[in-house]
């Protein structure tokens, strides 16, 4: 239990740093080449494990395995990362950190729809709290940064779409959580790659560039600036948060199930905010304050939903094996 607790621990940590630490790159790289560069990193440090977990497994992959690590990877990296990074380059890292916190709450309603999973009075009253806590810290009469609160709850919405089909694909493939990681992030920073090199293209490059929104985008660099004095900030983004950040998360599933390491995600919210406050000195209202209280009373119905669960199925593997 308490290599679990240390997991978890680490694991929160990484990923409430996410946003703090892309935030203070934004200047650095543009918001595709950070992209590129941190998930293909994090796809090389997740590789070993998932590849071990595929030898014990004695598994092998497919053409269609790789089919859906690809519909994976674009949703995950090429749509809903790209759509974050953006996001935290147009407003606050700190709130989009709890915004994006929210995206379980989008992967229970994609649940419910394409894996006609049964929606508990837990998660309906989990998901009602945490759309009130979005709308509170939105607070759509006062907008403030609406450019960088859209791509955020844009981006939850395909990362819990994401989610889902992640589900569906280990379901089916059966495959673990850090195999359909891993390949995902390898799969989709190819596809990321292939979306870099086009807007190289000269004709391309010209038809960006005439178009106001897309203009940032056109000749998207992939090396500049990647040299030994960011050097270690770049290994803290790549090495610790993205590809450690994960590989904890999945040990602390491994050693003590999916609602101890839920965990992750229902401290993220509270935790990210004062770091942010703290390290990059970033105000925090009162209405985020309120919105992120709200936000993780919903998650503590849920945590409570999923150990319920737990107990249910584990309750009735022991009927099953008497």
């Amino acid at each position: 239990m308490r290599k679990t607790i240390v997991y978890v621990l680490i694991s929160t940590l990484m990923f409430s740093s996410m946003e703090i630490a892309l935030k203070s790159v934004t200047n650095l790289f543009t918001p595709i080449q950070l992209n590129l560069i941190r998930f293909c990193i994090g796809g090389i440090v997740l590789l070993p494990l998932a590849n071990s977990h595929l030898k014990r497994a004695g598994e092998k992959l497919t053409v269609k395995d790789w089919l859906i690590f690809a519909l994976t990877g674009f949703l995950c990296i090429v749509v809903s990362m790209t759509l974050y990074q953006l996001a935290i380059v147009y407003g606050q890292a700190a709130s989009v950190a709890v915004l994006f916190s929210c995206n379980p709450v989008f992967a229970l309603v994609f649940a419910f729809l394409i894996l006609h999973e049964r929606l508990n009075r837990a998660s309906i009253l989990s998901l009602i709290i945490s759309v009130i806590g979005l709308l509170v810290i939105v607070n759509p009469a006062n907008l403030t940064s609406p450019v960088s609160t859209i791509l955020a709850i844009l981006s939850a919405v395909f990362f819990g779409l994401y989610s889902i089909i992640s589900r569906g694909g280990s379901i089916m493939e059966g495959f673990d959580g850090i195999t359909m990681t891993a390949y995902t992030f390898i799969a989709g920073t190819v596809e990321l790659f292939i979306v870099v090199l086009l807007t190289h293209i000269p004709a391309v490059a010209s038809w960006m560039k005439s178009v106001p929104s897309l203009k940032m985008f056109a000749n998207t660099p992939i090396l500049s600036n990647l040299n030994l004095s960011h050097f270690w900030i770049l290994f803290f983004i790549g090495v610790c948060v993205t590809g450690g950040g994960f590989a904890f998360y999945f040990l602390a599933m491994e050693a003590g199930g999916v609602s101890i390491a839920s965990l992750v995600f229902f401290i993220k919210p509270a935790l990210a905010p004062i770091l942010a406050m703290i390290l990059i000195h970033e105000h925090i209202t009162v209405n985020m304050v309120i919105g992120i209280i709200i936000i993780l009373i919903g998650s503590v119905i849920t945590f409570i939903g999923n150990l319920n669960q737990d107990k249910e199925l584990k309750n009735n593997e022991k009927l099953r094996n008497s």
